[in-house]
């Protein structure tokens, strides 16, 4: 079993060549002897006549005894600082290309960045690395090689470069530079043009974004905000509250349909009717009658959007209405709020006084024809029931004209008492007579007139109690007067009863009446104000810009999805 090695990469420096070191061993050295600012190899490289030279122990001795003068160790000095900063193969590369382009006599990589720095070029700016890429003809291909500077030669070392082929400097006449070495550089290049291409489409995107953002966002609100902090008309708004109420009836304060009696749902359908009523046609039309509200907003004082036709529709002075009117209702409160607005602030409250006017006279109109119905069927109720009395008043007056009697009962106590008197006289005759008829020789003269007067008294209570039961001369008997009299006396009764529940009728609905009646109720009155409300020139025009951003974000998007849509 074989096991293979390990080995591990070093960063080769530049060797010192101390005098007891060189004297000891040779040296292998590549190029001419120049400092070419790469590290020498540890082996030599095999090569034909442009190769690198194998010096004896002797030269690398004298070689290494030469003195270098000031300016060129301030240089050297200068390259280990360069080197100690760990630049790149690439960037070495492109600053050996932009050394050549400014003409600087540069015989390294390092030295190079040297000469750059020293003239004041950055090499590694990106404006320099475009400039250098861009002299070329043809942007879709490098510039051909140019043939090495004499002295200039590539070799690998594995030194500064990490590993990486780098230029190093050889011997005049030296081999070109095979191909492989220009592939890095197109790649650097197509990196730069399509990072530049990317950059020149990103600015050609922002500077169309910006035109559309223009042309649809800021152009727009610049004219409305030109509109409403110059043109726009200053108006005045007139606020006002008032609520509706209801009466109550203490009668009915404990019962269960006085539950919510006095809260806002008591008159919450009244609210919304007044509501409705005053954003309606009629209203307008109403207050254009009376206060000319066509004329006030057809005054050519006010700006042409704001300024209503001398021979508007009624459709179009009714949406003027409507803008310029605002009545809303709170039903967790029952307060009704009205907004007028006017280019007076006179004129706005005079509208608002008018319109609470309406309103109250609605209020009064939606309870009117109730209570009306009500009254009207108790108020007749009661009339007929009056009516029906008096007839029947009337009917008992006539029976007790036609029967010559007041009343049936006092006729029948009256006989009653006579018929009682009758029969205690007759009850006395007859004892007395019964008395004559014990003694053994009555009187005859005596007893004759007690008879005659004993029969006379039985036909004379008989005669009584005739007449109470048996027909008269008229043909009725007290019987039958009694009756119709009695009759009469109930009828006369039973109606009495009716008018009493039909007045007991007629006030509770007059008292219903009473608690279906609506109160108007003002709680903030209108009052002019002293400074103009509308326009709200920054409110208005930022809201514009943001109507404004919104649509155009819409139909960006919307024109966005479509084309990826159809392009799919």
């Amino acid at each position: 079993m074989t096991t293979k090695l390990k080995a591990k990469r070093f960063r080769l420096r530049r060797p010192e060549f101390p005098a007891a070191a060189a004297a000891e061993e040779p040296a292998t050295l590549l190029g001419t002897g120049t400092d070419d600012g790469f590290g020498a190899a540890p082996y030599p490289t095999a090569g034909g006549p442009a190769g690198p030279r194998v010096l004896t122990r002797e030269e690398a001795i004298m070689a290494s005894a030469q003195v270098s003068p000031p300016a060129e160790v301030a240089a050297e000095a200068e390259m280990d600082a360069i080197r100690r900063e760990g630049l790149t193969g690439r960037q070495l590369r492109l600053a050996r290309r932009t050394a050549q382009r400014h003409g600087l006599p540069a015989t390294s990589d390092f030295d190079a960045v040297r000469l750059l720095r020293r003239k004041g070029i950055d090499p590694f700016q990106r404006g320099n690395v475009v400039d250098l890429v861009m002299a070329g003809d043809d942007p879709e291909e490098e510039a051909p090689p140019q043939a090495p500077a004499p002295g200039r030669a590539l070799a690998t070392t594995p030194g500064e470069g990490q590993g990486l082929r780098l230029p190093q400097t050889v011997k005049p006449g030296a081999g070109l530079p095979s191909s492989e070495v220009r592939a890095e550089p197109n790649f650097v290049a197509d990196v730069l043009r399509m990072q530049q291409d990317i950059a020149r489409r990103r600015r050609r995107r922002s500077a169309m974004l910006a035109v559309r953002l223009f042309f649809f966002v800021f152009l727009p609100t610049l004219v409305c905000g030109w509109y409403f902090w110059v043109v726009a008309t200053p108006l005045y708004a007139t606020k006002s509250e008032f609520v509706i109420q209801q009466s109550q009836n203490p009668a009915a304060a404990g019962a269960m349909s006085g539950l919510f009696q006095g809260s806002p749902l008591a008159t919450q359908t009244d609210s919304i009717a007044v509501q409705g009523y005053l954003q309606s046609r009629e209203a307008m039309q109403r207050l254009d009658a009376d206060l000319g509200f066509r004329a006030h907003f057809s005054d050519p004082a006010l700006d042409p959007i704001l300024r209503l036709d001398p021979d508007a529709s009624l459709e179009a002075a009714y949406k003027a209405y409507r803008r310029h009117i605002q009545i809303s209702y709170d039903p967790t409160e029952g307060i009704i709020k009205m907004e007028v607005v006017a280019a007076d602030p006179q004129v706005s409250a005079d509208f608002a006084r008018a319109l609470i006017g309406y309103a109250e006279g609605q209020v009064d109109h939606l309870t009117q024809r109730m209570r009306e119905d009500q009254m009207k069927g108790a108020g007749d109720a009661y009339l007929d029931a009056e009516a029906k009395l008096i007839a029947a008043q009337r009917r008992l007056v006539e029976v007790q004209e036609e029967f010559k009697t007041l009343s049936s009962e006092v006729e029948v106590s009256l006989i009653t008492a006579q018929i009682g008197q009758l029969e205690t006289m007759l009850t006395q005759d007859r004892l007395s007579l019964q008395q004559m008829e014990s003694n053994p020789n009555p009187n005859p003269s005596r007893m004759e007139p007690l008879k005659r007067r004993i029969a006379t008294l039985e036909s004379e209570i008989a005669l009584l109690r005739a007449k109470m039961t048996e027909d008269n001369a008229s043909g009725l008997s007290i019987a039958k007067v009694q009756g119709e009299i009695l009759v009469a006396q109930a009828d006369v009764q039973t109606r009495q009863m009716l008018l009493s529940q039909a007045l007991s009728a007629m006030e509770a609905a007059r008292m219903e009446a009473n608690r279906q009646v609506r109160y108007l109720s003002i709680s903030v009155s209108p009052v002019p104000p002293d400074e103009a409300t509308y326009p709200r020139a920054f409110e208005n025009t930022l809201v514009a810009m943001l109507v404004f951003a919104g649509i155009y974000l819409v139909i960006s998007m919307t024109a966005a999805i479509l084309r990826e849509q159809v392009s799919a």
